[in-house]
């Protein structure tokens, strides 16, 4: 038997059981009247839970309120509320507040069986006074009284939007990165089946396809099979964010629902653009769904694409390791992406265990002196006969004693300088030349290699849940968020908030996984002055 036969095979044995069960309690429930008027059991489906939940059960208060969406935006508004406010549509507007049950919930047993729109049981949406903590850890100065509450991502009972009147639109913008496509085609297929929204568009090449280019309508056939393919089908672009034009765009088709997909530059023009709609009280959801392959947006556990990016720069890791053992004094050198933070490079190194040296952004290192980086290599290399460094592209602004020229500047303000993996290959040969050993360096560089792939199936799964929580919260009425993963929870992020510079996402050296990885390659400082420089560090503290 085939698996798709296989699997209607079940559910047919599913909903043929339920509806057996259910005759057989009608006839029970039949009989038992005509002897006692007190029937064996109700049939209130409406109020189903999950078989084997293990969630604590939700009040009756709640399942029971006549508008959780209204009960839950009174709450994050009221001066009693500790949980981080998501702005709402309905604030500053007086017009009344809509009360729309949402076609996900579930009513009887052919929908629970089969899906589609009209499948959860009521204590599986969120109600008011769910929240998402920001710390899992606590120990001495570590509360949690004093810890941020972030608001719960998911689906809501009661809706803001009727799913009739959506049109959606979505974009991508910046960089290319592993599962930009399933983000694209989980958003239409959750707005589309679960809530029932015809008109779903896409913008090409970024902010400047709102008012440049043609929008695609998009429909099931465009977009099912695009999980598979790598890059984005709606094409990416830097730049091009021209607030008036897209807000004129977005009013002039009608649109009420936009999903940008980006990171930190990408989500200030969201905050720009829920600012501007704000401004004109105009029922628009804005929402921001965190793309970075450096993985290094602030609060969120983790960005969509890393988990593909190191399982591909291991790849990378795997040749350079190959090409060292199979010359003479055979270096093999990674040049790994991570502008600001070395997430990929130390995670790869961690996950490979063939890197002699790891170099990112967040620590400080110098090139030469008996403590520098290249006589370390030199001695290394003399003494083993091979060397695997790994560099994250950022690495350069750490040097201390060699100055990194600026090449250009890309259009979002983004300093493209020289490639610190040219340079680090240039000054070792010459090291090593003037030293008397003749070293075989191979550069890798698999940039573009690792950006274009398809996502893996830890970032696919992590695609579909930001895509369908996005909607839920657009659909809910929330604007100017972005969403992620907080603690492994899904939560909603006032986009000011991660904005606001009070946060960032860097390697740390007292890590787990920074030690874990000195542990691994047994790495010096490559400094100098330690010692002195830690002094220096604690008087200032």
């Amino acid at each position: 038997m085939s698996e798709s036969n296989s699997t209607l095979f079940y559910a047919g044995i599913t909903l043929a059981s339920g509806l057996i069960t259910d005759f057989l309690i009608n006839r029970l429930n039949k009989k038992q009247i005509e002897d006692d008027p007190k029937p064996i059991r109700s049939l209130q489906l409406r109020k189903r839970s999950f078989v084997n939940s293990k969630q604590a059960p939700v009040p009756e208060a709640l399942l029971n309120s006549e508008n959780p969406l209204l009960d839950e935006i009174k709450f994050l508004n009221s001066a009693t509320c500790d949980i981080e406010r998501v702005n709402h549509l309905s604030l500053g507007l007086d017009d009344e507040f809509p009360n729309i049950k949402s076609p996900l919930l579930g009513e009887g047993n052919l929908r629970s069986v089969f899906g589609g729109g009209g499948f959860l049981p009521d204590d599986a949406f969120i109600y008011c006074g769910s929240y998402v903590i920001n710390t899992a850890v606590f120990g001495p100065g570590k509360r949690i009284d004093q810890t941020k509450k972030w608001l719960r991502a998911g689906p809501r009972k009661s809706l803001f939007f009727d799913p009739k009147t959506v049109k959606a639109a979505i974009v991508t913008c910046g960089g290319l990165c592993p599962g930009l496509n399933v983000v694209i085609r989980e958003l239409f297929m959750s707005l589309h089946y679960n809530y029932g929204v015809q008109d779903i568009y896409g913008i090409k090449y970024g902010y400047k396809g709102f008012y440049t280019y043609d929008w695609i309508k998009f429909d099931a056939n465009y977009v099912k099979n695009i999980h598979n393919l790598g890059g984005t089908i709606l094409g990416s672009s830097r730049g091009g964010f021209d607030l008036n034009k897209i807000v004129e765009a977005i009013v002039n088709h009608g649109i009420n629902q936009v999903f940008c997909l980006g990171g930190d530059g990408t989500h200030g023009g969201v905050l720009e653009l829920f600012k501007e709609l704000r401004k004109r009280k105009l029922k628009i959801s804005i929402v921001g769904i965190p793309k970075t392959i450096d993985n290094d947006i602030a609060i969120i556990d983790e960005s969509f694409g890393f988990e593909t990016a190191v399982e591909e720069a291991i790849n990378a890791i795997k040749s350079a390791y190959v090409e060292a053992n199979c010359a003479e004094f055979g270096v093999g050198l990674v040049r790994l992406m991570g502008r600001n933070a070395g997430f990929i490079a130390m995670s790869a190194c961690n996950a490979s265990r063939d890197a002699n040296v790891c170099l990112i952004p967040e620590f400080k290192f110098e090139l030469y002196g008996d403590r520098g980086l290249l006589e370390y290599c030199y001695q290394r290399l003399k003494k083993k006969g091979t060397l695997v460094l790994v560099i994250a592209e950022g690495a350069g602004d750490a040097m201390l004693d060699y100055k990194v020229n600026v090449l250009e500047t890309d259009a979002s303000g983004n300093k493209k300088p020289q490639d610190v993996g040219v340079i680090v290959k240039d000054e070792l040969t010459k090291y090593c030349k003037n030293k008397g050993m003749g070293i075989t360096l191979k550069h890798i560089d698999p940039t573009y290699m690792i950006r274009t792939v398809p996502a893996n199936p830890h970032d696919k799964i992590m695609c579909t849940q930001l895509a369908q929580n996005a909607v839920h919260g657009a659909m809910a009425g929330f604007s100017g968020f972005t969403v992620g993963h907080v603690n492994n929870r899904l939560a909603y992020i006032p986009i000011e908030e991660l904005l606001s510079g009070k946060y960032s996402n860097r390697v740390v050296a007292d890590s787990r996984e920074w030690q874990r990885l000195l542990a691994s390659t047994g790495q010096p400082s490559f400094l100098n002055n330690e010692e002195q420089m830690i002094q220096q560090k604690q008087q200032q503290n």
